[in-house]
């Protein structure tokens, strides 16, 4: 399924979204695809206030554009990872029974999938600037983002006993 209609799934049914995925097996080039797309996405989302910033006198676009693709695509995936592995340990703490990729997969994807929302609140600071707008449009994308984290580790952490009453084949029969 394309990764677009995923997103939008997500959306409605994040949990059943993670599950689908979480059954496909633990690919790790999977994993580290969404990562590097999400990652992607929040640096692009940058691009409208940075250059509303150097238009009003600011930092040079070019020098703002290396540090915020630094920081994006070179150092964010390893803090991500770390986080992830974190995240993983302490839902053990809490019962969790997942693994160590499907706290990574929890994480990586609420940051893909919330990556809409971050690409308005982008434009909407580039474009109008910092105020009640931006900060509606930056609560909305947090607000995703937890929600799909939250819904992904979930899923990822849950015990694997048998098949959900909801999941395809549960019954016996496919729908």
């Amino acid at each position: 399924m394309p990764v677009s209609r995923d997103i939008a799934r997500s959306y409605r049914a994040p949990r059943r979204v993670m599950r689908e995925m979480l059954a496909a097996g633990p690919r790790e080039d999977r994993a580290i695809a969404i990562l590097m797309a999400g990652c992607g996405l929040v640096f692009v989302s940058q691009w409208p206030s940075l250059a509303r910033a150097e238009y009003l006198g600011g930092a040079p676009l070019d020098r703002a554009l290396a540090y915020g693709f630094f920081a994006w695509l070179m150092i964010m995936p390893l803090a991500l990872y770390g986080l992830a592995a974190v995240a993983h340990l302490l839902a053990r703490v809490f019962g969790g029974r997942g693994s160590f990729f499907g706290a990574r997969l929890a994480l990586f994807w609420a940051l893909l999938a919330s990556a809409p929302l971050i690409l308005l609140y982008g434009l909407t600071a580039g474009l109008i600037g910092p105020g009640i707008e931006a900060d509606i449009a930056g609560g909305a994308w947090l607000a995703a983002f937890l929600a799909f984290w939250i819904a992904g580790m979930l899923e990822a952490e849950r015990p694997r006993g048998g098949a959900l009453p909801d999941a395809p084949g549960a019954s016996g029969q496919e729908r």
